[in-house]
């Protein structure tokens, strides 16, 4: 491919010409699914497409007036979220052919804004720690694209759809960006609906999306009515604080994400931002014992009715869990909880005094082999104080693979991060042409 096709288009873009007619959803659809024939046999994203029904789809949506600020743009679906009209596995051998009634909410919520459900993205089995996805990096496939939202990430770095679905527990939504070389937003906890979503736990589990620019990410945060999305203020960047927060972890940091960071910092200097280094009181560094206690305290809840009907079928880790082989105590649980309270309200405090807080979204490049889809060190504090969080691809590291940097914000403040999000990623990622040179060619 030449990169100028359809299928290249950010999703702002694509909906621009769409709204202008230049483009019709059904050639971007079309062109997705030439570039699905052939690339997915290398990077195997996908878990099912159905290119009649998505073609269909299109067809339709081309008769309508505007649907929403989605109308015709095509979504890739985590495949632990319900779709009315195509399997729902969770990659587990326990739900092979299952199929749903009714579509996930924020499923339906996209379809209303006038997305065409392009099939369902492979995914680390019931997005929890056990049966790997088949995907592999863009970049080079002898390297992992992450996870849990392994096909979700890498269709969208690989440019065969413009959206699609990831979750975060852990690291499995802002970690997969980072890997792949594209954008990400992790809203803040509780301000999009988890119906239909296979649940790990109720105090982690948050529905984010992917895109390829800022302003696809708020595309479909006006879809999903994030407040004060409707009318983003997007900041000059001269004179902007960003608070600089290599977090408790940093001794975990790899090459990638040190020079990541470095990188962004740089940059962010010579636009005329104000960067200040943050470092968090001594006890945020347990937030990573707090973070694995309720992950898997949660856990076992959530996979026991899975255990009692499944249990053979289960990967050993998701049956290890339900057994508690982690050692979760009620003890060690409201310890977790109370101080996880406590970090909520002093991380709101601290980062009240910044425009955002730029932070590594990975420990470095993506891993080689497909078993390690990486670490989530530098993500799973941040998804414990439910904050909102933007990945922004910043660099080509070492082995050629992307690495990213995110910008956090205070609990609720998504539509304010976007808009910083919005002045800043042409300062911060500064590669995006070459990963479409890369990418077009392979």
């Amino acid at each position: 491919m030449t990169g100028t096709e359809p299928c290249f288009l950010t999703a702002a873009q694509a909906a621009e010409a769409i709204k202008t007619g230049r483009l019709t959803s059904e050639a971007l659809i079309r062109s997705c699914l030439e570039r699905i024939e052939a690339r997915d046999p290398v990077v195997k994203a996908w878990l099912h497409v159905d290119r009649a029904h998505a073609i269909a789809q299109a067809r339709e949506i081309d008769k309508r007036p505007s649907m929403g600020p989605l109308h015709g743009l095509p979504f890739g679906v985590k495949d632990i979220m319900d779709t009315a009209d195509l399997p729902t596995t969770y990659n587990s051998p326990a739900w092979q052919g299952h199929r749903p009634t009714r579509d996930a909410a924020c499923v339906g919520i996209v379809r209303q804004a006038g997305a065409v459900i392009l099939g369902k993205t492979d995914t680390v089995e019931f997005a929890f720690n056990s049966r790997r996805a088949a995907s592999t990096n863009p970049y080079n496939a002898a390297h992992t694209p992450g996870g849990s939202s392994s096909g979700s990430g890498a269709a969208v770095g690989d440019f065969q759809v413009p959206f699609a679905f990831g979750t975060q527990t852990a690291g499995s939504h802002i970690r997969p960006a980072s890997f792949n070389g594209i954008y990400a937003l992790k809203p803040s906890w509780g301000t999009v609906s988890r119906e239909g979503v296979h649940m790990i736990s109720a105090i982690l589990d948050t529905v984010g999306w992917y895109g390829r620019s800022v302003e696809d990410l708020v595309l479909a945060a006006q879809a999903f009515r994030l407040e004060g999305t409707g009318a983003i203020a997007v900041p000059d960047v001269k004179g902007l604080r960003i608070g600089s927060c290599e977090t408790p972890f940093w001794a975990q940091a790899e090459d990638g994400a040190k020079q990541a960071m470095a990188a962004a910092v740089e940059r962010l200097r010579k636009a005329g931002a104000v960067v200040e280094e943050i470092v968090l009181p001594a006890h945020f560094g347990d937030l990573a014992e707090a973070h694995t206690m309720i992950m898997y305290g949660e856990g076992r809840v959530a996979l026991h009715d899975e255990y009692l009907r499944h249990g053979d079928k289960l990967h050993p880790e998701l049956r290890l869990t339900v057994e508690n082989g982690r050692g979760v105590t009620p003890k060690r649980l409201v310890e977790a909880f109370d101080l996880s309270d406590i970090c909520r309200k002093e991380f709101d405090a601290i980062a009240a005094g910044y425009d955002a807080v730029l932070a590594p979204a990975s420990t470095g490049e993506a891993p080689k082999g497909l078993q390690n889809v990486g670490n989530w060190i530098f993500n799973g504090l941040w998804t414990l104080l439910h904050t909102p969080c933007v990945a922004i691809p910043a660099i080509l590291g070492g082995l050629g693979l992307p690495v990213g940097v995110q910008l956090v914000g205070p609990r609720l403040s998504d539509a304010r991060l976007l808009g910083i999000a919005q002045a800043l990623q042409s300062v911060i990622d500064t590669g995006a042409e070459e990963r479409t040179r890369l990418l077009s060619a392979a």
